[in-house]
């Protein structure tokens, strides 16, 4: 874990922690505030996997663009373009990664149950898991900030389900719309770029900013503001990343040794 070290940034935290939830080990200050940017959307995606569980809607139900459903959003598969809430493609088309989406989606949830969605996010994942220092505002797709802390809780609870039925995310970190192509922004066009409801799937994208020895089954997110989680269940742990550097060519260079590093310290032991 000391190769964060490395780095070319200011500050940088990290973590891994095991399928059962134990924390194996931390490196930098595991309780300073990071921008999350994209990470954001694994908390949306889970509160919205909360409130189809609730009731609040289904999978299916039609919100976005026409044609588009609640699966089609969480799925990268609606067609929205990135930011600006305009359809670049056929819904199921392809996979056209979108922040606006993922608005659209808060939106659509917000309007069925009444609760504002920032609300439902933090009485409904955020304060059952005590990630008090997390702060979810701004956009569902990239606005909220955290602590590597608090993200083991989340990650120790994606990987042993309390909050959902473990079938759900399952589900959630399976292939959604199989064979879709799309670009993965800043890696480029993969072909299929797969992804599931919220998690984006490693599978055999080439390049990829985990690790080579992570095994396709590897599913998370990275963020633009130099962060990333991946959860890894051939491995049976997570790993959390969280930087004050903006992604870039040096996060391409020193993310997937890191990957590596830890997959073989963890296959050692």
């Amino acid at each position: 874990m000391r190769l964060v070290e490395e780095w070319p940034v200011e500050n940088a935290a990290t973590a891994v922690v095991s399928a059962t939830g134990e924390v194996l080990g931390t490196h930098g200050d595991p309780h300073r505030v990071y921008r999350l940017a994209s990470v954001t959307k694994l908390i949306t995606a889970y509160a919205a996997l909360i409130a189809v569980e609730e009731g609040v809607a289904e999978l299916d139900d039609p919100a976005g663009p026409a044609g588009s459903t609640i699966r089609h959003l969480l799925a990268h598969a609606s067609g929205l373009n990135l930011n600006d809430h305009n359809t670049v493609a056929r819904v199921g088309a392809k996979r056209v990664y979108s922040s606006a989406g993922f608005e659209q989606l808060a939106d659509a949830l917000a309007e069925r149950s009444g609760i504002p969605f920032a609300d439902y996010v933090r009485d409904g994942l955020l304060g059952p898991l005590g990630m008090t220092a997390t702060t979810f505002e701004g956009s569902p797709g990239h606005g909220a900030s955290s602590t590597v802390a608090d993200l083991t809780r989340f990650a120790a609870e994606v990987q042993q389900p309390t909050l959902l039925d473990a079938s759900t995310v399952e589900a959630a970190t399976t292939v959604a719309f199989s064979g879709l192509t799309g670009i993965l922004p800043g890696y480029g066009r993969q072909d299929p770029n797969d992804w599931g409801l919220g998690f984006e799937i490693r599978d055999g994208k080439d390049p990829h900013w985990t690790g080579a020895r992570n095994s396709p089954r590897t599913y998370g997110h990275f963020g633009q503001s130099g962060t990333f989680v991946w959860v890894d269940p051939d491995l049976g742990a997570a790993c959390i990343a969280l930087t004050d550097r903006d992604f870039g060519e040096w996060a391409i260079d020193a993310w997937p040794p890191y990957c590596d590093a830890v997959v073989d310290e963890l296959g050692a032991r």
